[in-house]
């Protein structure tokens, strides 16, 4: 049985290594986050407290 050369182990690493980055970055900035709700969650209450001290 014939042994692979250190070169095409090197080859083989190089190109799993590669296509393993790219799939991560096309998932990474696939990813779209939801754009938050602008309802009046951003509405500050403008109630005024009577403190009685």
């Amino acid at each position: 049985m014939p042994q692979m050369a250190p070169i095409s182990w090197l080859l083989l690493f190089l190109i799993f290594s590669i296509t393993f980055i790219l799939f991560n970055i096309m998932n990474y900035y696939s990813y779209l986050p939801p754009a938050p709700k602008s309802n009046k969650s951003t509405h500050l209450s403008t109630n005024s407290f009577n403190w009685k001290w």
